[in-house]
């Protein structure tokens, strides 16, 4: 499914009103039913509940004018707060709003500390509030009575449905302007916003209903959109099937190159987590002095020794022997416990440049490529990275924070300037492609952030690789499937959740997107 930043929205309407001759109050009239829909859904039935709308003076504040007409004909007894003054509401807002005070709605205009006491009382005394402040095309920093407003809104014993986006969220970052409206569901117009998917949006969003407000799809399929969301439809679509007269040759193999003195645990959970993805063979090789510790965890997996420094590292002629075991596997996967000695960076880089099998890369893998990144571009085979925050500051020289608050910007340059696929994981993890085509994810929780997640999505998308991916394909699904294991675990509890219960998750997570797991709700 397409992800509209705010700016393509505005595109897209203007299109279906140029083009189609859509009026434009036709699909704020579409966007408020929808509204009042999931509100008396919410209600469980509208009839004599008492609803509060709160309107800006805008189109947001428009939507919610319908809504409340819409609200109104079920029979709840609707109360409106308009953020500003009458007179200062124009357009399609304004003919919604003369609709209402023509049928007699109880409109109060929130100007005074007086007005705000209302709305405080009014909130309090209703089992949903509908916020239709602000919208997608607030910029600034809210403060004064707006941001008491949204604090009335957020902090009642209600349930919130948010118009579009929740107030106070950057509709394409999801980044919180000074404060912003808790939601307990968003009903966002014709396409998801990237706002609801990244942090801390998604938290502030709530559940998802993406509504149909009449717009054409040939208005969005002609747009530039190249922003998707994950989801379990597609997923389902791309996942590797399993026939019944396959055997473990047929099912793909896998090189997984990892591991050191003192990080022999990342090179298990890697090279298990490509079998629990389904990869019939999977090798790792490693130090000569790790090979008899890790042979003693991974049963399920082969281990080869790889020349070592007097470090204990992987060096020397290990490049050599990298080559060969690859020659015979399907997929690389290196850089998991490697640790960063320089002998073992300069292996990374010769099998980085010259290997031209399908080639995963992360953590200790990705150190070696800082300040070396032009490798990339002149490697036989598109690799897949795999980096946290903090791995792509290191190698793009950007600060921690505006990684974060900019994922889908930084991981699709990064993506165009290395000529790779890059994976930027973390809540709402993106993978962003060379043509500018990226993908936001949705699966995943707070309970992963802990040491080992990131090897094991390593491993899981080298495992979908062997089954016969593309990298493409595989950075999609492997992304997905990893998070829905972490959400599986969470069912559990999230704290005290471990790498390795993801890994015996992800058998579970794939059967889950095999039987119609479905991610947001459609209407």
């Amino acid at each position: 499914m397409k992800v509209t930043t705010a700016a393509e929205m505005r595109q897209i309407d203007s299109q279906a009103v140029s083009k189609f001759g859509i009026p434009s109050i036709v699909l704020m009239e579409n966007a408020g039913y929808k509204v009042a829909k999931k509100v008396d859904e919410v209600v469980g039935g509208a009839r004599n509940k008492k609803i509060c709308i709160f309107s800006g003076k805008g189109n947001n504040g428009g939507d919610g004018f319908v809504a409340a007409r819409h609200l109104g004909n079920l029979g709840a007894k609707v109360k409106i707060f308009l953020f500003g003054a009458k007179a200062d509401v124009s357009g399609d807002a304004r003919v919604n709003l003369d609709i209402l005070l023509k049928t007699g709605f109880d409109i109060v205009e929130i100007i005074s500390e007086r007005d705000m006491d209302k709305a405080k009382v009014a909130a309090a005394l209703s089992p949903c509030l509908v916020d239709a402040l602000l919208g997608t095309g607030f910029r600034g920093e809210i403060s004064g009575n707006l941001a008491g407003l949204i604090e009335i809104i957020s902090t009642a014993d209600s349930q919130v449905v948010a118009v579009d986006v929740p107030s106070g969220i950057d509709a394409d970052n999801g980044q919180v302007r000074g404060v912003a409206v808790q939601a307990d569901h968003t009903v966002t117009l014709a396409l998801p916003k990237p706002g609801l998917l990244f942090q801390p949006g998604a938290t502030y969003a709530g559940k998802i209903t993406v509504a149909d407000i009449g717009i054409p799809p040939a208005v969005i399929a002609a747009g530039m959109i190249k922003q998707k969301v994950i989801t379990a439809d597609a997923v389902r679509r791309m996942l590797p099937k399993r026939q019944a007269w396959l055997h473990k040759g047929a099912c793909g193999r896998v090189l997984v190159v990892a591991g050191s003195p003192g990080l022999s645990g990342a090179a298990a959970l890697a090279s298990s987590a490509a079998v629990r993805a389904g990869a019939g063979l999977v090798t790792l090789a490693t130090a000569a002095g790790q090979q008899a510790i890790l042979a003693g965890k991974v049963t399920e997996v082969m281990t080869k020794a790889l020349p070592e420094t007097a470090d204990g590292v992987i060096g020397g002629e290990a490049a050599g022997n990298i080559k060969t075991l690859a020659a015979a596997s399907d997929v690389l996967a290196i850089g998991p416990g490697l640790g960063r000695a320089e002998a073992t960076a300069a292996v990374v880089r010769d099998i980085v440049s010259n290997i031209d099998c399908p080639l995963v890369v992360d953590a200790d893998g990705l150190s070696a490529l800082v300040g070396n990144s032009q490798i990339l571009t002149e490697a036989a085979a598109v690799a897949i990275l795999t980096p946290h925050a903090g791995e792509m500051s290191r190698l793009t020289g950007l600060a921690v924070d505006y990684i974060n608050a900019n994922k889908l910007a930084v991981a699709r340059k990064a993506a165009l300037e290395w000529e790779a696929i890059v994976v930027l994981k973390g809540p709402g993890t993106v993978v962003a492609f060379p043509d500018g085509e990226a993908f936001i994810n949705t699966t995943g929780n707070a309970g992963m952030a802990t040491g080992g997640t990131g090897d094991v999505l390593t491993g899981v998308i080298a495992g979908f690789i062997a089954q016969g991916l593309s990298s493409h394909d595989a950075a999609i699904v492997g992304v997905y499937i990893h998070g829905l294991a972490g959400d599986i675990v969470a069912e559990a509890g999230m704290i005290g959740m471990m790498a390795g219960d993801l890994v015996g998750s992800l058998p579970k997570a794939i059967k889950t997107v095999q039987t119609n797991r479905e991610d947001f709700i459609y209407n």
